[in-house]
């Protein structure tokens, strides 16, 4: 049951929890998770490729040259709430067209809360299995040849 439990939180731990945040110093490197939120300019020169309305477009920042971003798109956010999910597609993004730029990064008071969260998950969830394997106070059933026998002391 140890390696259950421990299993469990290596896979919670590992996982984490990610958060755009604004980039602020040096710009993203090829490689990071990113996010563009996208100017108006960009929505009217975008839209035919990437349809109608778009918001904010996340993915792997694949390059950075010549005024433009090649980026690998993972989802695309609409203005109203909508999100399109995509698998990796190349896209060049002119830098024009960036109104803000997001990084993907860990949140450890995230991970941390989705960890309390697991943890007490597992323990409703296993925890009356737990308790029929052998724990707990309940009392052990009497055998039925002997419940309404008298025992007769000196």
């Amino acid at each position: 049951m140890k390696h259950g439990f421990r299993l469990m939180m290596f896979t919670v731990l590992s996982a984490g929890c990610y958060s755009l945040q604004p980039a602020l110093g040096p710009a993203p490197k090829s490689g990071d998770q990113v996010a563009f939120e996208i100017t108006d300019l960009g929505r009217v020169y975008l839209g035919g490729a990437m349809g109608p309305e778009i918001g904010q477009i996340e993915g792997r920042l694949l390059d950075s040259e010549n005024g433009e971003y090649v980026l690998g798109v993972t989802s695309v956010r609409t203005i109203r709430g909508g999100v399109q999910v995509w698998s990796g597609e190349r896209v060049r993004i002119e830098k024009q067209y960036v109104a803000r730029m997001y990084e993907k990064k860990f949140s450890k008071g995230r991970t941390l809360a989705m960890g309390v969260v697991a943890v007490g998950g597992f323990v409703i969830l296993f925890g009356k299995s737990l308790s029929i394997l052998g724990g707990g106070d309940s009392p052990l059933p009497v055998p039925p040849d002997t419940q309404n026998t008298l025992v007769a002391r000196p």
